[in-house]
């Protein structure tokens, strides 16, 4: 057997190991609770088969509100870094500023720091201003950590591209705001991609501060489902349904930033 089809087989072996988890998920998610308790239906066809937990997840405000709620403040960070990242990152690229190196490996630092560390600060700030169980408090507190992380990705893309793109741009001329939008930043697409992809999955899966932050009124997904619990137990089959959904927003986004995201990878500073 030749090393490629063996590598081939290894990689499906492996494709396949990384799928059971999913499985048994949408399993569990397909059966009710009785059934999951008693330890029936080892596999599809055996046992009970029901959608009553994709219902009550559809039906009940608590949980499809917390979904609305986690996408609400995850686009807002993602909008708010990408934005604020980009103009950032092509001034790290393309100039050179007294303290520039400094001030880059400060924004860095706020990415090593623990979520932990900001609870407290966010937490009296918020509630003074109001903003406290909504999901600008999330997305605000989740740019801590996500800007940085942007900043240092597009910055690496931007400088692979050639300073004799910026200067061709000039003698044509382009003004600064038509050659950044129009020209720059679609070579960059790739970059951008995965950007958005980081910013995505980092606010999508945090717990920490969205749990904090939040009271009632703003409640996510992933607080919901760390709250399953009631005086008959853990409801498994209805909270294996809301981790089969909470997948489908991450599927989305890699499947529209796909191209983006390989060329990203490939080419740019994360490998």
């Amino acid at each position: 057997m030749s090393a490629l089809p063996r590598a081939r087989w290894l990689l499906w072996l492996y494709g396949l190991y990384l799928a059971l988890p999913i499985y048994w998920l949408v399993r569990l998610a397909l059966q009710p609770n009785a059934a999951i308790l008693a330890g029936e239906g080892a596999a599809f066809g055996e046992g009970a088969f029901t959608v009553a937990n994709f219902t009550e997840i559809f039906t009940n405000p608590v949980w499809y509100e917390g979904f609305l709620n986690s996408l609400s403040y995850v686009a807002i960070n993602t909008i708010i870094s990408v934005s604020v990242a980009l103009p950032a990152a092509y001034a790290f690229s393309r100039y050179r500023f007294t303290g520039d190196r400094h001030l880059f490996f400060w924004l860095l630092s706020n990415r090593m720091a623990p979520p932990a560390v900001f609870l407290l600060p966010f937490f009296q700030l918020y509630s003074a201003v109001g903003l406290f169980d909504t999901p600008l408090a999330v997305a605000l507190a989740h740019c801590l950590f996500t800007v940085p992380l942007s900043v240092w990705i597009l910055e690496g893309f931007m400088s692979a591209v050639p300073r004799s793109l910026d200067e061709m741009a000039r003698i044509d001329g382009h003004s600064l705001p038509y050659f950044f939008f129009r020209i720059f930043l679609p070579v960059i697409r790739g970059g951008i991609g995965v950007t958005v992809f980081f910013c995505f999955m980092f606010s999508w899966v945090e717990l920490l501060l969205a749990r904090t932050l939040t009271g009632s009124e703003a409640k996510p997904i992933v607080v919901v489902m760390t709250r399953t619990v009631s005086a008959s137990g853990i409801d498994w089959g209805v909270l294996a349904a809301a981790g089969v959904l909470t997948i489908l927003p991450g599927i989305a986004v890699v499947w529209f930033v796909r191209r983006h995201l390989v060329k990203g990878f490939a080419l740019g500073r994360v490998s």
